[in-house]
């Protein structure tokens, strides 16, 4: 868990163990998981989303030396930053790839994890860990990797309540 510490602002702790700060005068949702990938990977990599999770391309743009793309899939929208100059360490396995110099993974709520796991292994989409259960959470997971490394956590159910809008 990380926590903020903003101005005006108390923190509290919830029983589930999860943060409220209190005294704010905006709201905020999850907007967007931005990834970081080569000029040499990036079409490769719009392509892996496309044919493997059904995202597709939002906008893209050029901006300081970047190229930016958003892709998406329903409420789900993913930030390709092609501005790296090099990819990432190893993500073989899934429990021996924190590496603090990166984002560890984004996760995507499917209906169904095994559904979801049979299809990608029929598009030759490997699994790096699971599926599992986590009893503490309710869920039941397991992860991949995009073409450049990303680690992707699929949960069944995910975390957030039923019938949850894009934005707050």
């Amino acid at each position: 868990m990380v926590a903020a510490f903003l101005p005006n602002c108390c923190l509290c702790y919830r029983p589930c163990g999860g943060v409220i700060l209190t005294d704010m005068t905006f709201t905020f949702s999850h907007d967007h998981v931005g990834i970081s990938v080569t000029h040499a990977d990036l079409d490769a990599t719009i392509a892996w989303y496309s044919r493997n999770l059904g995202f597709t391309v939002e906008q893209r743009f050029e901006s300081h030396g970047t190229t930016f793309v958003y892709i998406v899939s329903g409420d789900v929208k993913i930030e390709l930053l092609a501005g790296a100059s090099s990819r990432g360490a190893s993500t073989d396995n899934v429990l021996t790839s924190m590496d603090p110099s990166r984002l560890h993974h984004l996760c995507l709520a499917v209906a169904d994890l095994d559904v979801a796991v049979a299809e990608l292994h029929e598009l030759g989409v490997p699994l790096i860990g699971g599926p599992m259960n986590i009893a503490e959470t309710g869920q039941r997971i397991a992860f991949v990797t995009d073409n450049v490394g990303t680690i992707i956590e699929l949960a069944t159910p995910g975390t957030w309540p039923s019938g949850r809008t894009g934005r707050a």
